[in-house]
């Protein structure tokens, strides 16, 4: 496990990443950023969901110019993601950006680095050094025979190297690749050699299926070394999910709560409930919830009881019926139709009585 007392702290808006600061959850808006009505109602959906930090494209000078509007209208730290134009880094800056992502494999050399870095520091906001296995610069793709990890380490290095020339060093630095395996090494290996705070994601991970099995293999492999101070999961499908996502992953390794962890058995012949639509039905009607509550949803006596003590609210299913638990205390045996309505008022109970906040 990597000791994070050394990880530099990195103010983002309202938010310090690294130390011993919590993993904080980003998303980034698939809107037009020109449209700002369309950007705002998008941010504000991804802020319910739980985003802390949230980036947005800055294709063209306009919408540079709308980071200005939708930064005062939004509630967490918005980032500008910056490809090929310096330019539109410092347009960026201008308009009251939190935070800039840029490529050193694209921006266009070490001196319109150097410019963005000085309009940064002016301002005292950070950089996002994002590296890309897919854009790398063309003399570390023939330098290591094609993208690899430690291509992507080196790349890194030298933009950090140069920044830091520059007396630049509030950094984020990101190493992404759309393979597993790839995306896992190069950030083992970049935390071997900085300690600047690392955003980690697997990019273009592929749809809320897909995407979230490979996401949440590389970087569940990471943060469970203790290696990464922001996330995002990135998935073709709409961005809530994205935040959706990384918070179930921060609950499983048990480093962020926030609303309800709801366990359920698997399928078996032994279940004489209907626990495919229990569990849907609980799940849903939690999404609401920002409680940091543990729910079980079994299906039968063998693993049901263990689990349901263990949690705070839990059902646990008979022949056509079941129990409805709370701490692990029987408070109510009803019939299938009735079981979910049964535990959702006494979480609804607890909650208005308990006053427990998400952490």
């Amino acid at each position: 496990m990597t000791d994070k007392t050394n990880i530099r702290e990195i103010r983002i808006g309202n938010i310090t990443v690294g130390g011993n600061h919590p993993v904080a959850v980003q998303s980034m808006t698939s809107t037009d950023t020109r449209d700002i009505q369309a950007t705002l109602e998008q941010i504000h959906r991804l802020e319910v969901a739980g985003c802390e930090i949230v980036r947005v494209a800055v294709p063209d000078e306009e919408a540079a110019r709308a980071l200005r509007e939708i930064k005062k209208n939004i509630n967490i730290p918005l980032v500008a993601d910056i490809h090929f134009n310096y330019r539109l880094a410092l347009a960026a800056i201008e308009s009251g950006a939190d935070k800039v992502r840029i490529n050193p494999g694209n921006i266009g050399g070490k001196e319109r680095l150097k410019e963005v870095a000085k309009a940064a520091r002016d301002v005292r906001i950070p950089l996002r050094i994002g590296i890309n296995a897919g854009s790398l610069e063309r003399n570390i793709v023939d330098k290591y025979h094609g993208p690899t990890a430690q291509g992507m380490v080196e790349s890194a290095q030298r933009a950090i190297d140069f920044l830091q020339q520059c007396d630049f060093h509030d950094m984020v630095i990101s190493l992404k690749a759309s393979d597993v395996r790839q995306t896992v090494e190069a950030n083992i290996l970049m935390r071997q050699t900085c300690n600047y705070p690392l955003h980690l994601g697997v990019t273009e991970a592929g749809t809320l299926k897909t995407g979230l099995i490979r996401s949440a293999i590389g970087i569940g492999a990471l943060l469970l070394q203790g290696i990464g101070e922001t996330i995002r999961i990135s998935l073709t499908a709409d961005p809530v999910e994205e935040a959706h996502a990384a918070w179930e992953i921060l609950k499983a390794l048990k480093l962020r709560s926030r609303g309800p962890m709801l366990i359920a058995c698997p399928m078996c012949g032994r279940c004489e409930v209907d626990l495919i639509a229990l569990a849907e039905q609980v799940e849903e009607a939690l999404s609401v919830v920002r409680e940091p509550i543990q729910v079980a949803v079994m299906g039968c006596a063998v693993n049901g009881p263990g689990e349901a003590r263990e949690a705070d609210f839990a059902i646990v299913g008979g022949k056509g019926k079941g129990l409805v638990m709370k701490k692990g205390e029987i408070v109510a045996s009803v019939g299938e139709a009735n079981l979910v309505s049964t535990l959702l008022t006494e979480i609804e109970k607890a909650i208005s009585t308990d006053g427990r906040q998400p952490r």
